[in-house]
């Protein structure tokens, strides 16, 4: 029973963050810039994520230390800088294609595992990221041309958010663990609301007053980016394992791509369904070949020893 309902939480988290790119491109039809976007949501994610922290527990800030209080911070301006390049993708990408650059974290993560741990991935990884790479041909729809006379700032931006977004996960799996998670999350927003308020300085006069559509947008990537899914994990992911987690956060691409198809209109064709499955599939033989593989690798060193 417990199993299942660690599955519901996970997928339901996932399943919000799918709905951020409606709001982003909602602000964005508003006429707001990418600044204003950033600078009201951070400021609504810090409000609500410190008020959550304040009210759950007297001993939160157990374990922290001035040095790994700065490394939460630092860690969590990488939050930051992907609601920049994800949001900023969408400013000249359709949010089916963002959705599939920033998906390249998967992958991304791999290999930062690689250099940085020495963990050197599995044959069932490495077949994995080909596997993602073809998902991606197909997916970013470069056979019927239509990527053609798109602006290649967003391809940049978008790979980038998928660096930071991978460099995030990374970094906040091995910086202050033993810190309870909300004081964690909370001292991660905080990092990239100061990130976002420093290189958007020049974007907060014109934040105020406060307009409805702009407050709409906001709090709508806020709740589904940055406050319902890390609630939803902490409560789903201890009841399942890491990697039927990372299986079930996958859901967060269909999720966003159908969104973008049925809400914003945008065409998906099925050559990028088709690329879209290869990419979940690939990520699901990851994770289930990847124990498969460990279990095996177990079992020889137990006979030869």
């Amino acid at each position: 029973m417990k199993l299942n309902k660690g599955i519901l939480f996970i997928l339901l988290g996932a399943s919000f963050f799918g709905f951020t790119p409606i709001f982003a491109k909602l602000g964005f039809g508003y006429g707001y810039s990418l600044g204003q976007i950033n600078i009201v949501q951070m400021s609504i994610s810090f409000i609500l994520l410190w008020s959550f922290t304040l009210m759950m527990k007297r001993s939160s800030f157990k374990g922290l230390t001035k040095k790994n209080f700065l490394q939460v911070m630092v860690t969590g301006c990488f939050i930051g800088l992907t609601s920049i390049f994800y949001y900023g993708s969408m400013q000249y990408l359709p949010a089916s294609l963002a959705i599939i650059l920033m998906f390249q974290f998967v992958w991304i993560g791999i290999i930062l595992e690689w250099v940085f741990s020495k963990i050197k991935p599995a044959p069932t990884t490495i077949i994995s990221i080909i596997l993602i790479l073809i998902g991606v041909f197909f997916a970013s729809n470069v056979l019927d041309g239509d990527i053609q006379g798109l602006p290649i700032k967003g391809f940049i931006f978008g790979i980038l958010s998928a660096f930071t977004y991978a460099g995030f996960i990374f970094f906040s799996g091995k910086v202050a663990v033993e810190v309870d998670a909300w004081t964690r999350s909370s001292l991660m927003v905080t990092g990239s609301t100061i990130l976002v308020f420093i290189l958007f300085i020049r974007d907060i006069p014109s934040v105020l007053p406060l307009e409805q559509n702009l407050l709409t947008t906001a709090v709508g990537v806020s709740l589904f980016g940055a406050v319902l899914p890390p609630l939803f994990f902490a409560v789903g992911a201890p009841l399942v394992s890491g990697g039927i987690a990372n299986i079930l956060t996958s859901i967060e691409l269909p999720i966003a791509i159908l969104s973008a198809s049925i809400i914003l209109s945008e065409t998906v064709t099925p050559l990028q369904w088709l690329g879209t499955v290869i990419i979940l599939l690939a990520i699901a033989f990851n994770e289930i070949g990847s124990n498969i593989f460990k279990v095996k690798q177990h079992k020889k060193q137990g006979l030869h020893s």
